[in-house]
């Protein structure tokens, strides 16, 4: 009997590739018999960028990296750049970078339940995930007054500091974030259909999550329990009690599901003792080569204008030699590798991007899949292209 396979693409204009990547693939019927993604329709050339900005003047860029969740991508490029100066923010600095990015980290998983439900049919649960991301997005405006690059983050500590009423209106969402978290399961969790399209489909097994070096939920919904807040520690994590998010150990797109889930969950956690436990002290580390002067210095002293002004244009300048700083982002691990020769830019910056690695095992789990499936296997990676094509 003969068979004919037939190529198409899919994407990259197509609502569920997430942004504009192209798939090509080979079909027998409705099965896929080849998956080979296609990368590269933005060219933002954001690394390149770097080398020609100082290290002031490179962090807005950063929140255009994952711009579904901008503070992430603000705090693991500030960390690099402080471990490379030796500069320790003060602790009620980290505090409110922890508070920060959990609340990014929600919104950030709202947005992806919320399209993922979408892809596959779900209409309602849309609409429910971003009626909760709305106040996040408020609580960053009132903060920083942006809500998607948001840019809530400086070298040396954060920019302003968190006053009686927002901490109020953080506590109070946060308070009411896990009834809303029981609604999307009691739509989701144990529906029929939303089973049917996530169990046993886009299956990625540990060995391949390895090799392919996969980090954050779809690592972890591989039963491999790896998050940096628990290896190696950052801002005040160590000092918080959480657990990492974990499936059913198949690895399945209903285990992504379940990981994204709990870390939600867990993020309310963190977020709630980060209240509790904001210490008092400065929000910017006293560093005047690095950190420019308070704002009230300013306004009196000349100088110190003059050296604001220096630090904000002509920026600084660090040691010659090298510095790889990671964080773990909403969608898996964050790192900057900073390479400096002694100017106020960096000679080389890379940044490994979680969406570029998980997308990668997608020519390896889409075998043998149905079309249809392609729709699910993609949204449970959660992927974001500006970060991918960077």
């Amino acid at each position: 009997m003969t068979t004919h396979k037939m190529t198409i693409n899919m994407g990259p204009q197509h609502p569920s590739t997430h942004g504009v990547l192209r798939l090509a693939l080979e079909l027998d019927g409705e099965t896929i018999t080849s998956c080979e993604p296609h990368i590269g329709y933005l060219h933002r050339g954001i690394e390149k960028l770097a080398e020609s900005k100082t290290y002031n003047q490179f962090l807005p860029i950063t929140d255009r990296l994952d711009y579904l969740a901008a503070p992430s991508n603000n705090l693991a490029y500030c960390l690099a750049v402080e471990k490379f100066a030796d500069l320790i923010p003060p602790r009620r600095a980290t505090y409110i970078r922890m508070i920060i990015a959990e609340l990014s980290r929600i919104a950030s998983h709202l947005v992806w339940l919320g399209t993922h439900a979408l892809d596959i049919g779900a209409y309602t649960v849309f609409l429910y995930t971003f009626r909760e991301r709305e106040p996040i997005l408020d609580i960053f405006e009132s903060y920083c007054g942006s809500r998607l690059t948001t840019t809530c983050f400086r070298i040396g500590g954060v920019p302003y500091d968190l006053d009686d009423g927002l901490k109020k209106r953080i506590a109070d969402f946060i308070l009411g974030l896990p009834k809303k978290i029981d609604e999307y399961e009691g739509l989701l969790t144990k529906n029929p259909i939303w089973e049917k399209r996530t169990k046993n489909i886009g299956i990625i097994s540990k060995d391949i999550a390895v090799s392919y070096g996969l980090t954050g939920p779809s690592l972890r919904g591989s039963g491999i329990d790896r998050d940096i807040r628990k290896l190696n520690p950052y801002c005040a994590y160590n000092e918080v009690e959480f657990v990492t998010g974990k499936g059913r150990g198949v690895g399945d797109v209903y285990d992504r599901y379940l990981v994204r889930l709990q870390e939600m969950k867990e993020s309310t956690k963190i977020v709630n003792q980060a209240i509790e436990g904001l210490p008092e002290g400065e929000i910017l580390a006293d560093c005047p080569k690095i950190v420019p002067p308070e704002k009230k210095r300013v306004k009196t002293e000349i100088a110190s204008l003059i050296h604001h002004f220096h630090i904000m244009t002509e920026g600084f300048e660090l040691p010659k030699g090298e510095v790889f700083m990671g964080i773990e982002a909403p969608k898996g691990e964050l790192i900057f590798y900073i390479v400096s020769d002694g100017r106020n830019k960096p000679w080389r910056l890379r940044i490994r991007t979680p969406s570029f690695t998980n997308l990668s095992c997608i020519s390896e789990i889409g075998k043998g899949a149905m079309i249809a499936d392609m729709v699910a296997i993609i949204g449970s990676l959660d992927i974001v292209l500006g970060e991918i094509d960077r």
